[in-house]
């Protein structure tokens, strides 16, 4: 058997709306996660696990013509689980399917990126997982991050961090952004990465944020 960590970006019909506020588009959401799913048959169902003002993403459950049903389980001020059921288009359902074929497992949680990517684990024989991978469809792009390991979630803190929050972290050190004094400003970082200032600021504030939580875990 053999692991491997993937990241995908779906776009147009592999990417629903619900998806999309996940992956980067509710700033108010500061870590999204998919814990669970269930894409089998229609109507789909997942369970996230959410840290931010996990309220408003409730709000937007609450009027969303896609959404059958919701619910919101608070574990703290900013963090919560949340269960939905609702409509995802036949495209969607597939690629999730994509990775359930053979002998392969996808390992909660499925890790939703601000850059409109999602980042997980696989494991299944090599053949299945090459067979997934080359069935991704031309409408979403597909990377794989890393291969083996002697367990299945990231062994790295650098592992947990989005493509562009690694990015973003990357340059920042290498500019000097966290030298005391500072040598960098957060225009130069936005610059180099080829995005508006905010949207830098964003990929390092999340990312900062991922590396504190670890230094925490257990």
């Amino acid at each position: 058997m053999k692991r491997v960590r993937i990241t995908l970006r779906p776009t147009g019909a592999y990417a629903p709306p619900i998806y999309e506020l996940l992956a980067g588009d509710a700033d108010y959401l500061e870590q999204t996660h998919i814990v669970n799913w269930n894409v089998a048959t229609p109507p789909t169902t997942f369970l996230l696990w959410l840290r931010g003002d996990y309220r408003r993403f409730g709000d937007v459950l609450e009027t969303h013509e896609t959404v059958h049903d919701y619910e919101i389980l608070p574990l703290s001020a900013r963090e919560c689980h949340c269960f939905f059921q609702g409509e995802v288009a036949t495209a969607a359902r597939a690629l999730f399917k994509n990775f359930t074929q053979g002998s392969l497992m996808t390992v909660p949680p499925i890790e939703c990126n601000d850059d409109g990517s999602n980042t997980f684990t696989l494991i299944g024989s090599d053949t299945d997982i090459q067979a997934a991978v080359d069935g991704v469809p031309d409408g979403v792009s597909v990377t794989v991050d890393a291969v083996g390991g002697a367990g299945v979630a990231p062994e790295r803190v650098l592992d947990r961090l989005a493509p562009r929050q690694r990015e973003a972290i990357k340059i920042a050190l290498e500019r000097g952004y966290y030298d005391a004094p500072r040598r960098a400003t957060i225009d130069e970082i936005a610059e180099e990465l080829e995005c508006a200032t905010a949207t830098a600021a964003e990929h390092l504030q999340k990312g900062e944020s991922v590396v504190i939580a670890a230094l925490f875990d257990g």
